[in-house]
C-alpha cells in the first residue's frame, strides 16, 4: 500500500509542481526578512520609483520603500490571512454541520434555513457588506471572509454527519450509554474532518484572491503595512512609470493561488483513488 501511495504521488506532476511552488513561496516568506534585512515601512524619498537594481532587488515604490522587503512581509501576511480564514471557516462549518446532523429535527431545520440564506447571497457581496458595517481593517476583513465562506462546507459537514449517524458502530455507541457529545467528539468529528479538509482546501486559492481583491479596494490592511492586494492597489497609479510595482505582487499572488489549487486538486485526486481501492 505504501509503495502504491508513493507511485501515485510521484506520477501526479501537477501535485508535485504545486508542492514545489508552495515550498518556494514558504521559503520566501519565512527566510526573506533575514536575507533582505530592510525595514519594509522605511521611506526614502530620495530613491522614489527606482527600478530593480543591486541595491533594491525589486525596485522601490512611490515612497522609496524597498519593494523586495514589502513583498516578503506582504506575502507572509497574505499566507497567514488565508490560513486563518480557512481554519476559521472550517471550524464554524464543522461545528454547525455536526450540530445540525445530530440535533432534533427543528434545530436541524433552523440551521439548514440559515445555511440556505447565506448560500443565496454571493460570498464576496456578503463580505463587502460586513466590512462596510464594521469598517475597513485587517481583523474586520478576516472576520468578514470567515462569516461569508463557511456555509457551503457546513452543508457538507451536515450531510457527512447524518450519514455517519446511522452507521452500526454509532448505534452501538449509543446503546452502550455514550451521550451525543461523546459520540460527536469520539466518532463523528474524527471521521468528518479529513473529508472536510480536502474539500475546504480547494477554496484556499479563492481565499487568497478574495483577500487580495478586498485589500486592493482598501478594505483590508491599511498603510503603511504591506499586503499583496494593497500593494497592487498602490501600484495602479504608476503602471506606466513603474510597472515592477504591479508585476511583483501580481506574480506572488499567481504563484500562491496556483500552488494552492494544484495541491488541493492533487489531494482530491489521491483521495478519490484511495476511495476506489
Amino acid at each position: 500500500m505504501r509503495a502504491r501511495a508513493r507511485v501515485s504521488w510521484s506520477r501526479d506532476r501537477a501535485l508535485l509542481i504545486g508542492i514545489v511552488l508552495a515550498a518556494a513561496v514558504t521559503v520566501i516568506a519565512a527566510a526573506g526578512p533575514f536575507v533582505i534585512g530592510t525595514d519594509p515601512n522605511l521611506p526614502d524619498y530620495a530613491a522614489k520609483l527606482r527600478p530593480p537594481s543591486a541595491e533594491h532587488w525589486l525596485g522601490t515604490d512611490q515612497y522609496g520603500r524597498d519593494q523586495a522587503a514589502r513583498l516578503v512581509v506582504g506575502l507572509r501576511r497574505s499566507l497567514l490571512s488565508a490560513l486563518l480564514v480557512l481554519a476559521g471557516s472550517m471550524t464554524v462549518s464543522l461545528v454547525v454541520g455536526v450540530l445540525a446532523g445530530l440535533s432534533p429535527r427543528w434545530v436541524d431545520s433552523l440551521l439548514g434555513r440559515m445555511i440556505d440564506v447565506l448560500l443565496a447571497v454571493p460570498s464576496l457581496v456578503l463580505a463587502l457588506a460586513i466590512v462596510g458595517l464594521l469598517g475597513p481593517g485587517y481583523t474586520n476583513l478576516l472576520l468578514a471572509l470567515i462569516v461569508s465562506s463557511w456555509a457551503a462546507d457546513a452543508r457538507l459537514s451536515r450531510s457527512l454527519t447524518m450519514d455517519l449517524a446511522h452507521r452500526p458502530y454509532i448505534t452501538a455507541a449509543r446503546l452502550s450509554g455514550i451521550g451525543t457529545m461523546g459520540i460527536a467528539l469520539r466518532h463523528i468529528v474524527p471521521a468528518v474532518v479529513p473529508r472536510l479538509s480536502v474539500v475546504a482546501t480547494l477554496r484556499l486559492g479563492g481565499i487568497v484572491v478574495s483577500l487580495a481583491g478586498l485589500s486592493f479596494l482598501g478594505l483590508g490592511v491599511q498603510q503603511p503595512d504591506a499586503e499583496l492586494g494593497a500593494m497592487l492597489g498602490d501600484a495602479r497609479k504608476f503602471l506606466t512609470a513603474a510597472p515592477w510595482l504591479l508585476l511583483v505582487p501580481a506574480t506572488a499572488i499567481l504563484m500562491t493561488t496556483t500552488a494552492a489549487n494544484l495541491i488541493a486538486d492533487g489531494l482530491h485526486r489521491l483521495r478519490a483513488v484511495k476511495g476506489r481501492r
